[in-house]
């Protein structure tokens, strides 16, 4: 009996140190009886997260945050390893992203499933990106009421200069000016307006006679409507005599007549021809001249010695 109660002691010793074991584990949600695998991913910050920190899918939690390390590489980047307790399967192109847990900010990790057909493996990378904190939410919706908050402050101050210079003392003169030269227009307007009133009054017998005589034309286009549609059919039937007309003959025949004549005239010019000696030597304007003068000096004498040209004869 006293050979057996070192082993019992020893058993139970085990037994405790086990079970401790298994229960620390439990209370950091770990199972050691349950096959465990491992995924990475890298962030370049990891906004609060710690070991043992829930991972989560759709909601339900599937693991925990194993380790958390620089990357050996040592580039700033954090390798934060990813413990799932079951055999769940994770597509390649699934994404791990920290988000806020709760309201208290503790941070978690939802997998993102993909729908690629390629499961990840033990030890593959998963993509990782990071959701936004509360208070980049919060600048993110502030920044363009911001942005239109000043927009309307550069107004209200252009709003203010040009209020201060209008209050400026040479402003109200050119305003008082303005007003005034408005109201000038206006009187000048009301004077034309009253004008032209006048003037239609006055010629309110004449604009009568014009109407009366626009009416009168118009009845009589209405009246001779048949004689101006024949008009209009003797200028259609003019028309197509024109068209029948073999004018580009006629043309023809006008071009070798100016032709001929281009010849004579060429002719004339060259001497030519009777007419072309008449206009080219001038001879027989010399003897006209001659016989002309001659003319003129016997004219002369018959009348200085008329005896000697008529003599009278009583018997």
């Amino acid at each position: 009996m006293k050979t057996k109660r070192p082993y019992i002691v020893a058993i139970s010793f085990i037994a405790a140190l086990l079970l401790f074991i298994w229960g620390l584990n439990f209370l950091k949600g770990k199972d050691i009886f349950m096959s465990e695998r491992v995924f990475y991913a890298r962030y370049a910050q990891v906004n609060g997260l710690i070991k043992s920190n829930p991972i989560v899918i759709n909601g339900f939690r599937v693991g925990q945050v194993g380790d958390i390390y620089f990357d050996p590489s040592m580039n700033g980047n954090i390798i934060v390893e990813i413990s799932l307790h079951n055999d769940f399967p994770i597509p390649s192109n699934s994404e791990a992203r920290i988000f806020s847990n709760d309201l208290m900010g503790s941070k978690a990790i939802d997998l993102r499933l993909g729908n690629s057909s390629q499961i990840l493996k033990n030890g593959d990378t998963l993509a990782s990106s990071i959701e936004a904190s509360l208070m980049e939410e919060v600048n993110a919706q502030v920044a363009p009421l911001k942005k239109k908050a000043e927009g309307l402050l550069s107004s209200l101050d252009s709003i203010a200069v040009v209020l201060q210079t209008m209050l400026n003392e040479n402003a109200k003169d050119n305003i008082t000016a303005s007003l005034q030269n408005i109201s000038n227009t206006f009187k000048n307007l009301e004077s034309t307006t009253a004008n032209i009133d006048s003037m239609v009054i006055e010629e309110r017998n004449r604009i009568a006679a014009i109407l009366y005589n626009i009416d009168m034309i118009t009845q009589n286009l209405e009246e001779n409507g048949g004689e101006i549609n024949r008009i209009i059919d003797n200028m259609a039937v003019f028309s197509d005599s024109l068209a029948v007309i073999d004018v580009s003959g006629t043309v023809r025949q006008a071009e070798a007549a100016l032709a001929e004549v281009n010849n004579i005239m060429r002719s004339v010019n060259q001497g030519q021809g009777t007419l072309g000696k008449l206009m080219s030597n001038d001879s027989l304007y010399t003897e006209l001249l001659h016989s002309a003068d001659a003319l003129n000096k016997l004219l002369e004498d018959v009348k200085a010695n008329p005896k000697r040209y008529v003599k009278f004869s009583l018997f």
